[in-house]
């Protein structure tokens, strides 16, 4: 990881961007997080430990937290989930392994990202950013109002979803990731043009929209395992189905498709 001071003139005073809660029992990455954080404009908290952070974030509700996944006393996963019972905020995780598997864990857990160490701060910011600027869409660009299709209903100014008259429980990257499919019915999508349409990357890992889409599926299909609505379109992606065929049966084009650059083969 970086620890140099940055080069670059910061990009507003601190506190002008948002309130960021920085947890991490690692004084030299939380310093060098926390300096970054400060000179791109944000006003930042610290805590080193998991029940810290929960009293830091009762006190002060920030607006996203960058949470250290190996801490002390309360692993970041706990600390994740108790944090999500009073409601949705952004968390992007840190985790020194690269294992796939805890990186799907923290996704799984509701994280929004996940940044694996070492890592350069300004990609951090540019994640902090991202993700920020994402919860902070209460209503779409082009001013789509409510959104509905297949029994799913969402209302994007007051982030609310439901099938079938039940309401679901989404994080901020599902709603979204649902709310573009809801916009764009019938069309094939590959994985990186998802990445780069809701989650603004040009960048990262393309596992992170494979959950993305599974944990989905869990909470809007009727059998996860034969999914209806969103279905994989082999060789491109997925696509939303407003008027599925019979369950469990998979789209297959029929003419073969325009792979997006770096292949677009979903899992």
């Amino acid at each position: 990881m970086e620890n140099a001071p940055p080069d670059c003139p910061p990009s507003g005073s601190p506190g002008t961007r948002g309130r960021v809660l920085v947890v991490d029992d690692d004084p030299t990455v939380a310093e060098v997080v926390v300096g970054y954080l400060h000179r791109a404009g944000y006003a930042v908290e610290q805590a080193d430990d998991g029940p810290a952070a929960l009293g830091r974030f009762a006190a002060h509700r920030p607006d996203l937290v960058v949470l250290d996944l190996m801490l002390p006393a309360m692993d970041g996963f706990e600390v994740c989930r108790r944090m999500r019972e009073h409601g949705p905020v952004p968390v992007i995780m840190l985790t020194a392994r690269g294992d796939e598997e805890d990186r799907i864990l923290g996704l799984e857990t509701g994280a929004d990202d996940y940044v694996t160490k070492p890592f350069s701060p300004r990609e951090l910011v540019l994640r902090v950013d991202s993700v920020l600027r994402r919860a902070r869409a209460a209503a779409p660009a082009d001013g789509t109002g409510p959104l509905s299709g297949g029994g799913l209903s969402l209302d994007p100014a007051s982030r609310q979803a439901s099938r079938d008259g039940h309401g679901l429980a989404l994080t901020l990257r599902e709603f979204d990731l649902l709310a573009f499919l809801l916009r764009h019915p019938g069309r094939a999508f590959g994985r990186e043009e998802l990445m780069r349409e809701v989650w603004g990357w040009d960048f990262g890992d393309l596992s992170t929209v494979t959950v993305h889409i599974r944990r989905l599926r869990g909470k809007v299909e009727d059998d996860p395992a034969r999914p209806r609505l969103i279905r994989t379109v082999w060789g491109v992606g997925y696509r939303l189905d407003l008027a599925p065929e019979s369950p469990g049966t998979e789209a297959r084009p029929s003419a073969a498709p325009a792979v997006p650059p770096g292949g677009g083969r979903s899992r």
